[in-house]
């Protein structure tokens, strides 16, 4: 699916960062995107440290700075993609990029995607450590936020240095340091919640109680929850944000990830069910998902479904706006 001169699995290079360029021209399979690295010709490919940082660039490496004629990066509509919580996530989003971007018969646009194993169990160490049930508990001490900041904040800078023209994080938890990550930055950077909030706003969504406000459900992880990001996205647009109560967390959100860790599927849509009939009830208009682990737990023709959004759909249908808004230049 991704054309390049070379390909390798994604669990010989660890962690790894992909430029790549997507021909929808080509069969789009039905199932998840193969982990399959594609190094298109005179693109690099780059290893982190530890800590996340990116080695000094030697003579000849083949990095190239924004003023790159590289026939890739030096594109006008090139989107960096910084990876979260989980490899798969960000071949999902990438996924739906490809397809949104084919809806009009053209190839997808040119991209560089950062993927950090090291980041990704920081990450999944803070959510963890953020539920209330010891036994999600890592044994480590919460992740250090400044070190994940500095992380994202090296990954940043090495995509604008690519040459990359906008940056998104398809990844909820991520958003924590949107704020800090994105100053100073000197390309668009995408914010997954006021996409959604933004989709939902051009909606022209009316009340389903005459005279209440235009409710809008939210589930999520309790580090998401805490964050507080797509609240605050929210209620900017207007929207009365309506969130799980403490019993509806205990007994069914946090059980039915339990439960996912457990291989538990039945019991981990039963209990999604309820939580969402639980929002719904309370006069909600929809429900945002924004949780890595609950988005595929229920099957697609689920009626709840349609009673929800996910915000990498809203992430995925903004960055193709934008490239296509770039590509023309306007």
């Amino acid at each position: 699916m991704f054309d390049g001169s070379l390909a390798m699995p994604f669990h010989t290079l660890n962690p790894c960062h992909i430029l790549g360029h997507v021909n929808t021209h080509r069969a789009l399979h039905k199932s998840r995107l193969q982990p399959v690295l594609a190094i298109p010709p005179s693109s690099i490919l780059l290893h982190t440290d530890e800590s996340g940082k990116f080695p000094d660039s030697k003579k000849g490496s083949g990095l190239r700075g924004r003023d790159s004629s590289d026939s890739l990066l030096s594109q006008a509509n090139t989107v960096g993609i910084i990876g979260g919580i989980s490899v798969n996530s960000a071949l999902n989003f990438l996924k739906k990029l490809v397809h949104g971007s084919s809806k009009e018969g053209k190839d997808c646009f040119p991209f560089v995607l950062c993927s950090d194993p090291v980041l990704n169990k920081e990450l999944l160490s803070h959510e963890r450590n953020s539920c209330p049930y010891p036994s999600r508990h890592n044994e480590k001490s919460p992740s250090d936020r400044s070190a994940i900041a500095e992380n994202l904040q090296n990954k940043r800078v090495f995509l604008e240095k690519s040459g990359v023209q906008c940056i998104v994080m398809p990844c909820h938890i991520l958003h924590s340091w949107h704020d800090e990550v994105s100053k100073g930055c000197s390309v668009p950077f995408l914010h997954m919640g006021e996409c959604v909030a933004r989709e939902l706003k051009e909606a022209k969504l009316k009340p389903l109680e005459a005279g209440s406000p235009l409710r809008i459900g939210l589930l999520a992880s309790n580090a998401t929850l805490a964050a507080g990001f797509y609240q605050e996205k929210l209620h900017s647009e207007g929207f009365e944000v309506v969130l799980p109560d403490k019993a509806t967390m205990d007994h069914t959100i946090i059980p039915a990830i339990e439960a996912l860790d457990r291989n538990d599927m039945e019991g981990a849509q039963n209990l999604l069910r309820i939580a969402l009939q639980v929002l719904l009830v309370r006069a909600v208009n929809t429900v945002i998902l924004a949780s890595e682990e609950m988005r595929d737990v229920l099957p697609e023709d689920d009626p709840l479904l349609k009673k929800c959004i996910d915000p990498m759909d809203a992430l995925a249908r903004s960055t193709i706006k934008w490239a296509q808004a770039a590509e023309k230049g306007t």
